[in-house]
C-alpha cells in the first residue's frame, strides 16, 4: 500500500489532521483516453442503439451493443480474478402508444464489484446504452449516439477497468441502462430490482453526455461540468415536510449532499476542474436516469458537460442551412470524456473506501449561544467532521474534527445563522457523505 500524504488544516478552535490518499492520484492517472476513444467508437459503430432496434444482429442494434458491453465487463472481471459479478437485468415493457410502439425487453448490463466489509452497501455509476434520432420512435435510422450517450457508457466501462485493481469496503456497481430515451425504463427497472433485493444504495452517479466541450452558443470549455441534484427526496413524509419548514433543509436532501461530496472530492484531487452544482433535478423540463432512483427514495445525481450542442442531440444525420446535424464521433472530445470519467472514478473510490454516513443526527441550541450535535456511532469510523456553513452557501465550508465521541458542541456558533451536518471519517481519511440533522435535541 502506498503512503498517505498529509496536510494540516488550522481552524479557530484547533488543529485537524486531514489526509490525502495518493491512491486517488493513481486512479486519475490510470484513466486512459485511448481506451475511452476506442469504446465510444465501438458503440457508435453499432449504427443505432435505439431501445426498439435489432436484437439479433451481432453488428447493428441495441442487442449487439449490450452483448458487447457485457463482454467488456466479463474481460475486466477475468483480469481481476472474477472480481465482478456481471449479468443482464431486464424487464418487459408493454406497448404504450407513445414511445414504446411495440412490446420490448428493456435490458440493463450490470457489473458489481463486491465490497470486502459491506457487500450490500452500493455506490453506482451509470451510463445509457440507447440512442435516438429526431423522431423518438424511429428505431431503424442511423443513430450513432457518440456523445449521447456512448461517452457516459464508455466512462462506466473505463471506471470498472481502473477500479477493479483495488479492493473496497463497500460495493461498486457499473451499469449500462437501457430505455432512457423511451421513458427512463432501464433506471426504473434497476431501482425496482434494488428495492426487491434490499440493496443499501448510497447513491447513483448518472453520466449522460460527458464528451462535448463546444456549446451551441460557441462557448468552448474543457474543464467545467455540471452536477444536477434535486433539493429533497420526493418520498419525504408530510411530517418531514412540516419539520423542514421550521428547521430548514430545503437544499439539504440526500441527493444534494451527494452533489456536494462530488464537488469537494473533485476540488481536492482535481483542482484544475470546475464543477458546477446545478440546483435542479435535471435540465429544464428534461429527464435523466438518476430520476427513477430519486423517485424510489435513493440519492442520485447527474454528471454532464457544461455546454450542450443541441444540433448534435436527438438529430437526424444531415446538413441543413450550413449546419451539420447528428451525434457523430467527430464532435466528441475524448480528453474531456477522460477527465469526467476520472471525476466519477475518484468519487466512487472515495465513497467505497469511506465509512457509512452517520445516522440519527440530532441538533439543538435554540436560544443558546452554541449549537450541539449528537449522532449514532458509525462502524469503522476513526472520527467525525462536524460541518457548518452559512445558510446561503452551496458548500460545506467549515468543520471541527472530533474523535472518541458522538456529540459535539460548537461554542459561539448560533444555530439560527448556520446549517450543520456530520460526516464519518475512516482510517485512511476518506469521509462519508454528510448527514443533515433529522431530529431535534431539546434544551
Amino acid at each position: 500500500m502506498k503512503k498517505l500524504g498529509f496536510a494540516l488544516f488550522f481552524l479557530t478552535s484547533g488543529i485537524v489532521l486531514a489526509q490525502t490518499d495518493t491512491r486517488i492520484y493513481d486512479i486519475i492517472n490510470d484513466v486512459n483516453v485511448e481506451r475511452i476513444k476506442k469504446d465510444i467508437t465501438t458503440l457508435a459503430n453499432f449504427g443505432t442503439r435505439h431501445t426498439l432496434s435489432d436484437t439479433v444482429s451481432n453488428t447493428r442494434g441495441i442487442g449487439a451493443a449490450r452483448r458487447w458491453i457485457k463482454s467488456e465487463f466479463d474481460k475486466i472481471s477475468s483480469d481481476c480474478n472474477n472480481c465482478l459479478d456481471v449479468f443482464f437485468q431486464k424487464d418487459l415493457v408493454k406497448k404504450d402508444g407513445r414511445r414504446i410502439v411495440k412490446d420490448v425487453m428493456v435490458v440493463n448490463v450490470v457489473a458489481i464489484q463486491k465490497g470486502t466489509k459491506y457487500p450490500n452497501r452500493y455506490i453506482i455509476m451509470s451510463g445509457d446504452i440507447d440512442s435516438r434520432v429526431s423522431d423518438p420512435n424511429n428505431y431503424t435510422s442511423d443513430s450513432p449516439g457518440a456523445n449521447d450517450n456512448a461517452s457516459g457508457m464508455a466512462g462506466a466501462i473505463e471506471a470498472a477497468r481502473v477500479l477493479s485493481k483495488y479492493q473496497f469496503e463497500s460495493s461498486i456497481i457499473y451499469v449500462g441502462l437501457s430505455g432512457e430515451e423511451q421513458g427512463l425504463y432501464g433506471g426504473k427497472g434497476l431501482a425496482a430490482y434494488a428495492k426487491e433485493k434490499d440493496w443499501d444504495i448510497i447513491g447513483i452517479l448518472n453520466n449522460d453526455m460527458i464528451g462535448n466541450i463546444k456549446g451551441v452558443d460557441g462557448v468552448i470549455d474543457n474543464r467545467t461540468f455540471r452536477i444536477f441534484s434535486e433539493p429533497v427526496p420526493p418520498t419525504e413524509t408530510e411530517r418531514q415536510r412540516r419539520s423542514r419548514r421550521f428547521y430548514g433543509g430545503e437544499v439539504d436532501g440526500i441527493s444534494r449532499q451527494l452533489a456536494r461530496y462530488i464537488y469537494n472530492t473533485t476540488k481536492t484531487y482535481m483542482p484544475e476542474m470546475n464543477p458546477k452544482m446545478i440546483y435542479r433535478l435535471d435540465r429544464f423540463g428534461r429527464g435523466g436516469h438518476h430520476r427513477p432512483f430519486n423517485d424510489a427514495g435513493f440519492a442520485g445525481i447527474r454528471i454532464m458537460e457544461m455546454h450542450e450542442n443541441y444540433t448534435q442531440q436527438h438529430q437526424d444525420i444531415r446538413n441543413e442551412n450550413g449546419i451539420e446535424y447528428g451525434d457523430k464521433l467527430k464532435f466528441v472530445n475524448f480528453p474531456y470524456a477522460k477527465k469526467l470519467t476520472a471525476v466519477n472514478a475518484i468519487n466512487l473510490a472515495s465513497i467505497a473506501w469511506a465509512p457509512a454516513s452517520p445516522k440519527n443526527v440530532r441538533i439543538g441550541g435554540i436560544v443558546r449561544p452554541a449549537a450541539k450535535l449528537k449522532w449514532d456511532a458509525v462502524d469503522g469510523a476513526k472520527g467525525y467532521k462536524v460541518y457548518f456553513r452559512d445558510t446561503t452557501s452551496p458548500t460545506w465550508d467549515h468543520y471541527i474534527y472530533v474523535e472518541g465521541k458522538t456529540e459535539h458542541t460548537l461554542k459561539g456558533i448560533v444555530i439560527d445563522n448556520f446549517l450543520f451536518g456530520v460526516a464519518a471519517i475512516g482510517k485512511d481519511g476518506h469521509e462519508s457523505i454528510v448527514s443533515f440533522p433529522s431530529g431535534i435535541l431539546r434544551n
